[in-house]
């Protein structure tokens, strides 16, 4: 398995499209990036799967739904939580992406970027109601902690940002 790509058998790819992301349900998990590895050894579905950061309360759901998709088609599968590499906001698919913002939640930028904009030094964290760029930092953590809440000083609107995790 390399860092940067994941390793799933073709065969398995359209039951994993079936699990959501419990805290965004409009991202399958293959849309996030946190599935590695998923394959077939002795007729049992083995998936490995990376959360988006230590500790992250939806991984335990995650798993619970993989293994019910997988039951639910009569096949066995276990997952493994593992925590290297690190998950990274460049394993989010461009469909994903686009799936965040279509749902009111900014993608992240890269690395650069994201610390401009949560120190309030740029306003480059697009609106993803009305696509100005001139928006506010309100508070470090949005909805969880893996987003920052911003305001639209245009259309006058909160909206999460997905922060920029390497």
């Amino acid at each position: 398995m390399t860092t940067d790509k994941a390793h799933i058998e073709s065969s398995l790819v359209d039951i994993l499209k079936t699990v959501s992301d419990p805290e965004i349900p409009v991202l399958t998990i293959l849309d996030m990036g946190v599935v590695r590895e998923a394959i077939i050894i002795e007729d049992i579905v083995q998936v490995k799967i990376t959360p988006t950061y230590s500790g992250c309360p939806a991984m335990d759901v995650i798993g619970d739904d993989i293994i019910t998709a997988f039951e639910n088609e009569g096949i066995k599968a276990k997952v493994e939580l593992i925590l290297a590499p690190a998950w990274t906001t460049d394993w989010i698919t461009p469909s994903g992406r686009k799936a965040l913002e279509e749902y009111g939640i900014a993608s992240p930028l890269n690395e650069h970027a994201d610390k401009e904009a949560l120190l309030g030094n740029k306003k480059i964290v697009k609106c993803p109601q009305c696509s100005s760029t001139n928006t506010i930092l309100v508070s470090q953590f949005g909805s969880t902690a893996c987003k920052a809440l911003f305001k639209c000083e245009d259309c006058k609107e909160p909206f999460d940002y997905f922060k920029c995790l390497k």
